[in-house]
């Protein structure tokens, strides 16, 4: 038997890639207490070996290889299996139901071996019951109508609250112990299972030696490890010693007819490890929060909605006899003149206010240079999109204007060349986005693999920083160059700014460039929402079908329950890594833009009561029981959570001033609208539109291609609606 000597180590108690530890020897057996290979004993819902009496804590799955690699693997595993039982742990072999070939290795841990980690791992074990009195429920008053929002207590009851204190071997007297069987969790005996399982050498040569299940894994001598769940998700098991916490968290958690439930912490807790509780207790935080933003943003759009053919601007927009005899100078060489209320319909949207140094140091450096580069291919797709937007949209002006759609005359009226310009630019942007996180995601893990972080905390705060850092720039940089970069450098008619030398920059729609943003933020939410459900939900469901199919589990044979679960799917490497990032994202998409798009935090709060249920519904019936880890925290993911909190303070702060057209139309209602400061006593906006766009003669178009642009009779003037003329006519007033 071997302990952990180092005093400053992880708190998950999992070593990272390339991790060395040195061990010493304990007082535990060291005689083999190995049980044969028996048969199944024909109980399905069975957590014990053949005799009844010991736990399985962990199972193992092998099957016969080939004579090429038998003799090499068949080694490895018979010294890992010789080591785990130097260690103290029991073993128990049974043969498939369904395959010959392939082997289930059941693990038991002992009281001993149990207590001895426990120490080691410093478990927090209850020593007493709590006696002091709780504060009283400011809800307690509303409690008949309270308790229809919680799980039912008649079968999860609540939890005992004791206090406790980490687990010392030699003062076990000290600790509530009424039963050896149950003192220690399923969830607890599983992960210091898993904790002795990475650390049992597999082969020695000299003074190297090389351990842990994770290398027997990705080296194919063993199939699977993994802890048993309970029951099956939706039948009760009929054993006796068996809780059915499982069935008990798909009842009253993970079914979609308790979507509108509080979620079971404490069992979730209990039964799937601190790490995972701490990710739904932090989710189900999030959404409750969402709510008070997403009534806001709900009422700032039926606000708007309602008034937007009250508003005194629209109405000028779309007036036959204002907005119809304004003529616009167009916006590209080859683009037509155009009249004002050709845009009536996108007016009308309301803007929202509101291990050697050397070594180590070689290894960051190139992991830093690659994530520079792949962090320049994004922004190298964003002005080929960016190049896309001004070529595509000089052909849509051509066509768009003056050939009849056969579409619906609704649809027909929205279909304007910036709007079909910004809608395919945002389905390319979405499809180049996923293309690149698919590849990314890989090149992220190698780097983090090559980096080789001491503990596992390390790996995944390394890989954490590199994944957000790409999809910060991959999710926002086109977003953040609709707010902030088009239309801001357009020129002035007779005069335009060009692209590369060839491609007049784009110009904003007269109602300004939210409306654009709102667009790209709606495709790739609600896009990316759509493949996250896909690959959460209908991808582990059609392999476990698949895999059912081509193993015939639709057999009639009776199946014990490690096999049941050795049909699911593996948990992941990464754990809730992915669970996260996607929730940091959507974060980031409510808060930097919210400015723009005040319907955000509705869609996201809409989102994450599905995503709840998705996630529990995943984790309790389509994957293996996950192995518990400890977790204080949730790690890296706070200090980005604060980082982007910062920073949607100062984006929202720059889209009121510079995107939007709020400060001109405040500028223009207290300057020239409200009374005694003008001439209008009725306090209205009227006459803004009018007064906001600049006027050229068409004469000093010089670049005017006569093939493209017929300029009409008679007409010696435009109009002009950009920014910097804007700025110049309020100086000038």
């Amino acid at each position: 038997m071997y302990a952990q000597t180092r005093t400053q180590r992880d708190t998950t108690g999992d070593v990272g890639p390339g991790q060395e530890y040195e061990f010493h020897p304990v007082d535990l057996p060291t005689e083999p207490c190995f049980s044969p290979q028996v048969e199944f004993n024909d109980k399905p819902d069975s957590l014990f070996f053949n005799d009844g009496v010991r736990r399985i804590d962990f199972v193992l799955a092998y099957e016969d290889e080939d004579k090429k690699e038998y003799e090499k693997r068949h080694n490895r595993r018979e010294c890992f299996e010789d080591n785990l039982m130097k260690m103290g742990m029991e073993l128990e072999a049974t043969q498939s139901v369904l395959d010959e070939k392939l082997v289930f290795l059941k693990v038991h841990m002992p009281w001993d071996v149990l207590c001895t980690y426990a120490e080691v791992l410093h478990i927090k074990l209850p020593i007493q019951s709590n006696d002091m009195s709780a504060r009283p429920s400011p809800w307690r008053f509303f409690s008949c109508i309270t308790k229809h929002f919680y799980p039912d207590e008649k079968l999860i009851s609540k939890e005992s609250e004791f206090f406790t204190a980490p687990f010392e071997k030699n003062r076990q007297d000290l600790f509530c112990i009424k039963d050896k069987d149950h003192f220690f969790t399923p969830s607890m005996r599983s992960r210091m299972a898993y904790y002795i399982l990475s650390r049992a050498p597999y082969e020695i040569r000299g003074n190297i030696k090389k351990f842990g299940i994770t290398k027997l894994l990705d080296g194919g001598v063993y199939k699977a490890a993994y802890p048993i769940h309970d029951c099956r998700f939706n039948v009760k098991s009929q054993e006796p010693e068996c809780p059915n916490e499982r069935y008990l968290l798909y009842e009253e958690w993970a079914h979609p007819k308790s979507f509108y439930k509080m979620q079971p912490l404490d069992l979730i807790r209990h039964y799937y490890g601190e790490k995972i509780g701490i990710y739904f207790a932090w989710l189900g935080f999030y959404t409750r929060m969402l709510t008070w933003a997403a009534v806001v943003g709900i009422g700032c759009f039926i606000y708007g909605y309602y008034t937007r053919d009250t508003s005194t601007w629209s109405k000028e927009v779309c007036d036959p006899d204002i907005g119809g005899k304004i003529v616009m100078c167009p916006q590209c060489d080859t683009c037509q003149y155009w009249t004002l209320n050709s845009t009536c319909n996108t007016s009308k949207v309301k803007e929202s206010v509101p291990y050697t140094a050397c070594g180590r140091c070689v290894r960051v450096s190139i992991g830093m240079t690659t994530v520079i580069f792949w962090i320049m291919l994004i922004l190298a797709s964003v002005v080929a999109i960016t190049v896309y937007r001004l070529a595509v949209f000089f052909t849509f002006s051509r066509e768009l204007r003056y050939t009849n759609l056969t579409i619906a005359e609704p649809i027909k009226e929205y279909v304007t060349p910036q709007m079909a310009t910004s809608v395919t630019a945002s389905l390319i942007s979405f499809v180049v986005i996923m293309i690149l996180n698919t590849l990314y995601e890989r090149v992220a893990i190698w780097i983090t693999d090559f980096e080789l972080p001491r503990t596992k905390t390390d790996y995944e705060n390394s890989l954490t920083l590199k994944m957000f850092l790409f999809q910060f720039v991959n999710y926002y940089s086109s977003c953040f160059y609709i707010a902030f970069a088009k239309g801001k450098a357009v020129g002035y008619p007779g005069k335009p700014v060009y692209l590369l030398g060839k491609y007049r920059n784009e110009e904003c729609d007269p109602g300004g460039c939210l409306i654009e943003l709102t667009t790209q933020l709606a495709i790739i939410m609600g896009g990316k929402a759509i493949w996250n459900n896909i690959q959460e939900v209908l991808i582990p469901w059609l392999k476990n079908l698949i895999y059912r199919r081509c193993a015939h589990v639709t057999t009639e044979k009776v199946i014990p329950r490690w096999e049941q679960d050795y049909q699911l799917q593996p948990s992941s490497k990464l754990g809730l890594f992915y669970e996260y990032l996607e929730m940091v994202i959507q974060f980031g998409f409510v808060t930097l833009f919210v400015a723009s798009f005040p319907l955000a935090p509705a869609l996201a709060l809409l989102n994450n009561i599905i995503e709840i249920r998705v996630d529990a519904w995943k984790l309790t019936t389509q994957f293996r029981r996950a192995v518990p880890e400890k977790a204080q925290h949730i790690g890296a993911w706070q200090p980005i959570l604060q980082g982007i909190t910062i920073l949607a303070v100062v984006t929202n702060a720059m889209i009121i001033a510079f995107t939007s057209d709020m400060i001109p139309r405040l500028v223009y209602y207290w300057s020239f609208s409200v009374y005694p400061y003008g001439n209008n006593t009725e306090n209205t906006m009227k006459g803004y539109i009018n007064s906001s766009l600049s006027v050229f003669s068409t004469n000093d178009f010089q670049t005017v291609d006569d093939d493209y642009i017929h300029t009409p009779p008679n007409l010696t003037t435009c109009r002009n609606g950009d920014s910097s003329d804007q700025e110049m006519f309020f100086q000038y007033r």
